[in-house]
């Protein structure tokens, strides 16, 4: 519950100091508040029910509620790989091609690029979604999971799901592997561009501009190969299991975190909002005792 809570909390809090300031009205933080929005969403999808299932023992859930959760999980998750990898490209732009930089990445297309985001990843899981919604489901209907995770429904169901699971995996590497492709190589353009510069203290000042979002890659990623390897099950844990907790409750939980500890810009826009906020008491409790 607190873990849910501060998600929120901490995802709304860097939405209003963006936009709020300014000073962070820039391509980056744009591309953050949408991340921002995207994680309150996607922990959204798993966490409440969860609660309500540690909570409560409650583990029945309807088949609509199911496939609404299936499709939101798979859709969010997709959005949020297209998201990073936009933002993989406004780095490689800012370190590549600065002069550039607020020509290419101007207001119009950041949005493009955002929507683009959204649009491919429900392009992207639409299909599968709407074929599994097809199929005949009898028996047994308990899955071995804390939500409705597709791969659990298609052992549920009826019919042959050979073709369906084959789907769903060029589905998710097309998604997956092209966007770690993607942000390889943006990644190594701006190593080569960094190894360039002559004097060390440059170097390091602006690779630190990438080290966030290289962190949060990185542990976004580390659940999406957990979930490639959900064949493989041990007597100690679900590989499935740990990989859903880890992406939408851990890194929706650390990404408020890891933008503002390790960003200079978000702790001197959050001190100054603080400040005036206490001075605005301040003034408040003064103007009474004038009273």
């Amino acid at each position: 519950m607190n873990a849910y809570f501060i998600t929120v909390l901490g995802n709304v809090v860097i939405i209003v100091i963006i936009s709020t300031n300014r000073h962070l009205h820039t391509p980056m933080y744009f591309f953050l508040i949408n991340l921002s929005f995207l994680d309150i969403f996607f922990t959204s999808t798993i966490a409440p029910k969860l609660l309500s299932l540690l909570a409560n023992g409650n583990g029945m859930i309807s088949f609509v509620g199911c496939m609404i959760q299936c499709y939101s999980f798979f859709f969010l998750g997709a959005t949020e790989i297209l998201l990073l990898t936009a933002m993989s490209f406004d780095r490689f732009m800012a370190i590549c091609y600065p002069l550039q930089y607020m020509t290419v990445l101007s207001p119009r297309h950041c949005l493009f690029l955002a929507l683009g985001s959204w649009t491919c990843a429900f392009v992207d899981t639409i299909s599968p979604t709407v074929l599994v919604l097809r199929l005949n489901f009898c028996g047994f209907n308990r899955i071995n999971h804390f939500f409705c995770d597709v791969e659990q429904l298609l052992k549920l169901a009826c019919t042959d799901t050979r073709y369906l699971n084959l789907l769903n995996f060029m589905v998710s590497a097309v998604i997956v592997f092209g966007s770690l492709v993607l942000i390889m190589l943006s990644y190594l353009n701006i190593i080569i561009a960094l190894l360039k510069i002559p004097a060390s203290g440059r170097r390091g000042k602006s690779f630190a501009t990438c080290s966030s979002h290289l962190l949060v890659v990185f542990i976004f990623y580390v659940g999406t190969v957990f979930m490639s390897l959900r064949s493989i099950k041990t007597s100690y844990v679900d590989l499935n299991k740990l990989a859903v907790i880890l992406n939408t409750i851990v890194t929706p939980l650390f990404n408020p975190f890891i933008y503002t500890l390790r960003n200079d810009q978000v702790k001197c826009a959050l001190r100054s909002w603080w400040n005036c906020g206490d001075k605005y008491n301040g003034n408040r409790v003064g103007n009474q005792h004038k009273k």
